[in-house]
């Protein structure tokens, strides 16, 4: 944190806390005591109202406030839970800005409002199934990051799912995005070998590298409102009614278009290859039936005759 910034963060914490000794706020800010003095003077000479008492520490003088911000409760408690979303799903150099910015929204909050808020917070939760604490998948976030704001080419090998008998292959991809998606994060970009935008999932990738070489984004880009999926088949088929609350509930990614009949559920699926989706579909047992296309229905009979090989049925 520069020394600005520590400065406004100063102010909002005495706004925030009121009383503050020198030792705490060196602790908070993880800067020594000496500092903390250095700032206090600067303040002052700045014309902040900072107040010193022996054995209290320091505060701001009563009619002091920072230009207020004019948050509604659901204003508020939006941008406070984003803070805690971002601290779950993010590496620890992003908990802690989303800490800090939480701190800050709170801290020019008034009473009434900071209460509501405070209600409102402890009556919601938002629970990630997928921990941060995995050293190589945060390595992982860190390095694309970082390839992404640089405009640098990356290099991995990529394991896909099926290809028990095949080595990974070696892929150039120019990183232009991050998508997190249910419980996966994936980087997005122009793939070399395919000559196209694609989509990769994090924990297929090894050993990753930044090369040297940079990029320009491909024109017209916009993740936020188109994210890259390349559709190379259509699928349709039908669940059974039994089924289709359940079906439903998982939102899976590859839906297109879905329509309930008298004799089941009707999806229409979007997919690269056939693979991302018949684990999914096997699932299901005798619930499902696809419909189209014929590759597919070959697939889903090899795949159930291999299951009963498995258990000695002819």
């Amino acid at each position: 944190m520069n020394r600005t910034d520590r400065l406004l963060a100063i102010v909002l914490r005495l706004q925030a806390k009121g009383w503050q000794r020198a030792e705490d706020l060196a602790e908070y800010f993880e800067i020594s005591k000496r500092t903390i003095y250095r700032d206090m003077l600067a303040l002052m000479e700045s014309g902040v109202p900072v107040i010193s008492q022996p054995g209290q520490g320091y505060s701001l003088d009563p009619g002091y406030f920072l230009p207020p911000l004019h948050f509604t409760a659901d204003e508020a408690i939006t941008l406070i839970l984003g803070t805690s979303s971002v601290a779950q799903h993010f590496d620890e150099q992003y908990r802690r800005a989303a800490e800090s910015s939480a701190h800050k929204i709170e801290a020019v909050l008034g009473e009434r409002l900071k209460a509501q808020v405070a209600d409102l917070k402890a009556s919601l939760r938002f629970v990630s199934l997928q921990t941060m604490d995995e050293p190589d998948l945060v390595a992982l976030l860190q390095q694309i990051r970082r390839a992404i704001l640089d405009r640098k080419t990356i290099r991995f090998t990529y394991q896909k799912r099926l290809a028990e008998n095949e080595d990974g292959r070696i892929r150039d991809i120019d990183p232009h995005g991050l998508l997190h998606i249910g419980t996966t994060w994936y980087v997005a970009g122009y793939c070399h070998l395919r000559r196209d935008m694609r989509t990769f999932r994090l924990e297929r990738i090894d050993h990753l590298t930044v090369l040297a070489s940079t990029f320009t984004r491909q024109p017209d880009y916009d993740l936020q409102s188109n994210p890259p999926r390349t559709i190379n088949h259509m699928i349709r088929v039908v669940f059974d009614l039994s089924v289709a609350r359940w079906v439903l509930e998982e939102r899976n990614f590859y839906v297109l278009e879905q329509h309930s009949q008298p004799d089941g559920l009707y999806l229409t699926l979007g997919v690269r290859t056939t693979e991302d989706v018949i684990r999914w579909l096997i699932g299901w047992g005798d619930k499902v039936r696809v419909l189209e296309p014929e590759s597919l229905i070959e697939e889903m009979v090899a795949a159930a005759q291999s299951i009963l090989k498995l258990y000695h049925f002819p």
